[in-house]
């Protein structure tokens, strides 16, 4: 289940191989039975053969946005809850650290995310707007969180004034927290699991509360950036085809999946690497796009 989860996921990521291996072996049909130089003989340049490959992009290129936005992050959250629940894991950012968020005066700590939409051992810090001083500290054992608030249980909470410190304790509070159960479980959920505006709007969260949003923002680009990317590999495989085609067209698939695994593997470095680096999320997501686009425009005008 958890595999089949995640076919739609599998199938965006490496939809512009698909399209480089479909593209060449569509036209290398044609090349062989010479169909190819008909048509150059007819009239058409290698850029308005291109023109039936890129219609057929831009339909999967629909299909991929569709996919992107309400299928393959809602099927692949769901597998990735259905194999926490399996393997009976809480969903935590690192052993011992717990999820952290924060707004303008509340910093909140979650030691565990349960399932079940329940969150145990939990600290709520608020600070006073006027001096930025630690007003309260609240401690819940664990709390079930509803869609307009949360019930924190075995509470205690610790007031601080300029003289004393006090403390009370109760058996349950009702707490308006800032971040709602989806909110939360975002959090536990890795950017590219996301649909897009999934991503903009926590984006959007962690930056208006002061936090780094780089990889939510990186993600939200690299998926513009695979879009282009479907573009980039079908004018990529137009060059393979135009010329010798007597080493068969078997040769030319082989030639055409090495470049297209050698594409991917840079991409995931360039991307890794520039993220670690804190580059411009534009630049690392759509860059090698164009670049590839590019070369294979070069390379379709040498073409004769």
């Amino acid at each position: 289940m958890y595999v089949s989860l995640l076919l739609p996921r599998r199938f965006i990521q490496i939809a512009p191989f698909i399209v480089l291996l479909g593209t060449v072996g569509a036209l290398g049909k044609l090349a062989i039975n010479s169909e190819l130089v008909a048509l150059r003989i007819a009239g058409l340049s290698p850029m308005k053969i291109c023109y039936a490959p890129i219609f057929i992009g831009l339909g999967l290129l629909g299909l991929i946005v569709i996919l992107e936005q309400f299928i393959a992050p809602q099927l692949q959250q769901r597998a990735i809850a259905q194999r926490s629940i399996a393997l009976d894991k809480s969903a935590e950012l690192g052993k011992g650290l717990g999820i952290w968020a924060r707004d303008e005066h509340h910093i909140l700590r979650i030691g565990e995310m349960l399932p079940i939409k329940r969150a145990t051992d939990i600290e709520i810090m608020y600070f006073d707007p006027t001096n930025g001083s630690l007003a309260t500290h609240t401690y819940a054992e664990y709390a079930d969180i509803f869609d307009d608030f949360w019930q924190l249980n075995e509470v205690t909470v610790k007031t601080f004034s300029t003289n004393k410190i006090s403390s009370t304790q109760a058996s349950s509070v009702e707490w308006q927290s800032f971040l709602t159960a989806d909110d939360i479980v975002t959090l536990t959920k890795p950017p590219e699991s996301l649909s897009p505006t999934e991503l903009m709007r926590h984006a959007e969260f962690l930056q208006s509360t002061g936090q780094k949003a780089n990889a939510y923002i990186m993600a939200i680009w690299r998926k513009i950036g695979g879009g282009i990317m479907i573009i980039a590999m079908i004018l990529l495989a137009v060059p393979f085809i135009f010329g010798s085609i007597r080493e068969g067209l078997g040769g030319k698939l082989i030639l055409a999946s090495v470049i297209g695994v050698s594409v991917y593997l840079l991409d995931q470095i360039i991307a890794n690497a520039g993220l670690l680096l804190q580059m411009n999320p534009i630049l690392i997501s759509v860059i090698p796009s164009l670049i590839l686009i590019s070369i294979a425009i070069f390379f379709l005008k040498r073409v004769h």
